[in-house]
């Protein structure tokens, strides 16, 4: 089963949560869509993991009642009172049928990662394809207190410096799930416009 975002008809704002079946299902990210553990069950039996991009509210918020509910365990990086596994970057996490590296991508969010496999990229809200600020390759938002915007750049490099060439889709926290264009855009041309967005030090969503 190709990734799904079983947080896709949400009515209140949340992240993305993808869904991913295969030898390890896993969960990226939980949401905080009241009902999230209904759509999970209709395409799984079982959830063996949970792995967090990072810890805001909006990836986390259904977080506990789908750890009840599967008894799955925890993968993050940043401290949570139910991790069970740490999220060590330049590892590997199994997700669904794919080993993902575990790149620290912090800027956007201290305890940040994106998982880069050999087919798939989630990367979180550190780069997305189309936010509400830009239609075709954005970042994470780095305006409120804690946040960076030159870290969030150098995550930006370390993405490019690690992504395989065969990488084909990009599962990002918020907007649409971005797959490479038979003759337009392909996940590195993305995630190039975005860092070229970022690099400009303009605001993300101008006064």
């Amino acid at each position: 089963m190709a990734p799904r975002n079983v947080t896709a008809d949400a009515t209140s704002f949340t992240s993305n949560a993808f869904l991913v079946d295969g030898d390890t299902p896993t969960l990226v990210d939980a949401g905080s869509m009241a009902g999230v553990v209904d759509v999970v069950s209709e395409h799984v039996d079982s959830l063996d993991q949970v792995v967090l991009t990072h810890q805001h509210g909006d990836h986390v918020g259904a977080l506990d009642s789908v750890l009840d509910a599967f008894d799955a365990d925890l993968y993050a990086y940043g401290d949570h009172p139910r991790r069970t596994e740490a999220l060590v970057p330049g590892e590997t996490v199994r997700i669904g049928d794919e080993a993902c590296e575990i790149v620290y991508t912090p800027g956007h969010a201290d305890d940040h990662v994106s998982l880069v496999g050999d087919d798939s990229l989630f990367s979180g809200d550190v780069v997305v394809y189309n936010d509400g600020a830009f239609d075709d390759g954005s970042f994470g938002r780095t305006d409120r207190p804690g946040q960076s915007r030159e870290r969030l750049i150098e995550s930006l490099h370390e993405i490019l410096s690690v992504l395989p060439d065969s990488v084909s889709a990009m599962y990002p926290g918020h907007g649409q799930v971005f797959r490479n264009e038979p003759d337009g855009d392909d996940v590195h041309t993305v995630i190039e416009r975005a860092l070229e967005r970022a690099e400009r030090r303009q605001p993300k969503y101008p006064e």
